[in-house]
């Protein structure tokens, strides 16, 4: 399971075996959320709005190097 960053307590990270689209897993204690990478669409929220407002901020900001991340990752394999 490869975690691309942590920051502000919240872990965003991939399985290593998962399925397009590329999305990102994000947990912040015990919530969790799933996000695509190329429309910022939540398709799973188990967080506080604010939680996942911020998430998908931190997203936003990061989405680039999570695709190349991804990118390096499934082409490996």
């Amino acid at each position: 399971m490869p975690t691309l960053l942590k920051l502000e307590g919240f872990k965003f990270f991939f399985y290593a075996n998962e399925h397009e689209p590329r999305h990102i897993h994000v947990m912040k204690g015990d919530e969790f959320a799933k996000i695509d990478l190329e429309t910022l669409e939540v398709s799973q929220n188990y967080m506080k709005p604010k939680n996942l407002k911020r998430a998908l901020q931190i997203v936003k900001e990061h989405r680039a190097s999570f695709i190349k991340e991804w990118d390096a990752w499934f082409d490996q394999r």
